[in-house]
């Protein structure tokens, strides 16, 4: 008897229908696809790019060591600054990191490790909520609760405004920072005789610490941009900023004031004001990016 056994398959089926076939139909539509997602990657970064060339083109003539040390000139006199935009820009958004930092910080400290479920879900959807709340209502809200209780604008009263916009930032950055820390590393600290305060204050926010920093340096971002609030509460100056309870100046308001202006040497100052914004927001972002990339490392 011959056996069947002995005869082996052919293969050739079976390679021929897993061969590379450039005109099949599968092909043809990954080869689509794949040009269809790089044309709409590349079409989403023209919008940053028009800004950005926009803005340094119209603003980079106008830029030199004075105007980050003198003040704005009268209508129709060459030169002059906004050095004291600048210096009022930090004051203000220093103050809201200031009085939201620690206060976003704890607040994910409790959702994350002392919370219960429902009122854990009740906070963060008051934050997402809040997240949400156009920053002119925040402008209104501080210029209500600050403005008319100290019968002056202030860099106080802006610095309020932009803290409860960077706020819901801070909170859900961090506790998403918080969630990803291991529960290994809880449970070792507990196990080696450390108490809850120790592993959350030792442990946990160590590990947490670079996700923290690039949601307090994108909310920086935010902030240092906003315009209607500071309208509100800060309102603008064109001197020096002298104390934290008088009118303070911005970047943003001194662009929409100058702006608006029918003075040819004023809009260029707000133009090169407007790249010096741009570019301070391009610089905390990518301090966000080196943040996230040293937590990945």
């Amino acid at each position: 008897m011959t056996s069947n056994f002995s005869e082996q398959p052919s293969g050739g089926s079976a390679r021929s229908s897993l061969a590379y076939s450039p005109s099949s139909p599968r092909t043809l539509f990954n080869t689509v696809m794949t040009v269809l997602a790089f044309l709409c990657g590349i079409l989403s970064l023209l919008p940053l790019l028009a800004v950005l060339i926009y803005v340094l083109f119209r603003g980079f003539s106008s830029l030199n060591l004075n105007v980050f040390t003198t003040l704005p000139p009268p209508p129709f006199v060459p030169g002059g600054g906004f050095g004291h935009a600048i210096v009022g820009t930090l004051i203000v958004v220093g103050l809201g990191a200031l009085f939201s930092i620690p206060f976003g910080v704890l607040a994910a400290i409790y959702l994350t490790e002392f919370s219960s479920g429902k009122i854990s879900r009740w906070i963060r959807f008051a934050t997402n909520v809040l997240s949400g709340v156009p920053s002119i209502i925040a402008g209104v809200f501080a210029y209500a609760i600050v403005v008319l209780t100290t019968g002056t604008f202030s860099a106080v009263a802006g610095g309020v405004a932009l803290a409860i916009l960077m706020l819901p930032i801070i909170v859900r950055t961090t506790d998403e920072a918080l969630q990803l820390v291991s529960q290994d590393l809880r449970q070792a600290s507990v196990g080696l005789g450390a108490t809850e305060f120790q592993t959350v204050s030792q442990v946990v926010l160590p590990a947490a610490v670079p996700a923290i920093v690039t949601g307090v340096t994108l909310a920086i971002a935010r902030a240092s941009g906003e315009t209607a609030p500071l309208l509100f509460t800060a309102l603008a100056s064109q001197y020096w900023p002298s104390s934290l309870f008088a009118p303070t100046p911005s970047l943003a308001v001194f662009v929409y004031n100058f702006g608006t202006s029918p003075y040819a040497n004023l809009q260029s100052l707000a133009w090169a004001a407007a790249l010096i914004l741009v570019l301070l927001v391009l610089l905390t972002n990518i301090i966000a990016r080196w943040a996230t990339s040293r937590k990945l490392e």
